[in-house]
């Protein structure tokens, strides 16, 4: 996705992937940042670590609490710091700038894929970790009415709770399954990922039939066995490829400063993802 929009671009770049163990998260940034690479991106479970990590948070990064992209700078001859795409030789005293492009791609796919209006919309939550924080901000700041929490750790999601209902007063946050339908149940655990994983709810407490909308962030395999169910249920679900183009588009314009090429993108991940 990101080399065909990088190529569409015509830029002279490559993206590619390294594994790393979250022991040397740090030095791999660092590692980065004195080859003066343009930019990075993290996933789990990088992303809530690499906030003691970088030497700049962008306010996206501040507000939804998780970095997932970074971007590399340098100050230009006034003093004020600059992408590195903009020096034409290689400058000294780089920086790394963290910013969170999952939030706004959440929202933004729900929109368009699903059709869901968040505003005063009753959700259940599934998963309160790193995804399902971030995810449970951004709810909160769209103005849902009624948020349901469920997390295997139940004090982590009390702790969210609690937070939630100190921001955001106006939002009503519960623990636990919902006893009547939603308009929306998002799914932000890594449930599913494997074939042998139960589901990520528990059908006695939630039968999906209740749930008008479901949406998956996982996005291989393309149909998650919460997914099918869900499809069953006479619910409008989709994964967590919407989702994914979009963080990757906007992590492209922060390191570009160019309109991200999305469709080729979209067309470029459909025919990995689908294949």
């Amino acid at each position: 996705m990101q080399n065909a929009g990088i190529g569409a671009l015509g830029l002279d770049w490559r993206y590619v992937a390294f594994e790393v163990h979250p022991d040397d998260l740090r030095a791999a940034i660092a590692g980065a940042q004195a080859m003066r690479f343009i930019g990075i991106n993290l996933t789990l479970p990088h992303k809530l670590l690499a906030l003691d990590m970088v030497d700049a948070l962008d306010e996206s990064a501040k507000t939804w609490r998780a970095v997932n992209t970074i971007r590399f700078e340098a100050k230009d001859k006034s003093g004020a710091w600059r992408p590195l795409r903009e020096f034409a030789e290689a400058p000294r005293g780089i920086r790394s700038h963290g910013f969170n492009t999952d939030a706004d791609a959440i929202t933004r796919a729900l929109r368009e894929n699903l059709g869901v209006q968040l505003k005063g919309a009753k959700v259940l939550l599934l998963g309160t970790g790193g995804a399902g924080q971030t995810a449970a901000l951004k709810l909160a700041s769209e103005g849902v009415s009624q948020l349901f929490l469920v997390n295997r750790t139940r004090s982590k999601a009390e702790d969210l709770a609690n937070e939630l209902r100190s921001c955001r007063p106006g939002v009503k946050v519960m623990l636990g399954y919902p006893n009547g339908p939603v308009d929306l149940l998002l799914n932000a655990t890594s449930l599913g990922l494997n074939a042998e994983d139960p589901l990520p709810l528990d059908e006695k407490q939630f039968p999906l039939r209740n749930a008008r909308a479901g949406y998956d962030m996982i996005y291989r395999p393309t149909e998650t066995p919460l997914l099918k169910l869900a499809k069953s249920a006479g619910c409008r679900a989709t994964n967590g490829l919407g989702m994914l183009l979009y963080q990757g588009a906007a992590a492209l314009e922060l390191w570009t400063g160019q309109a991200a090429p999305l469709e080729v993108m979209r067309k470029t991940l459909e025919k990995e993802v689908y294949a």
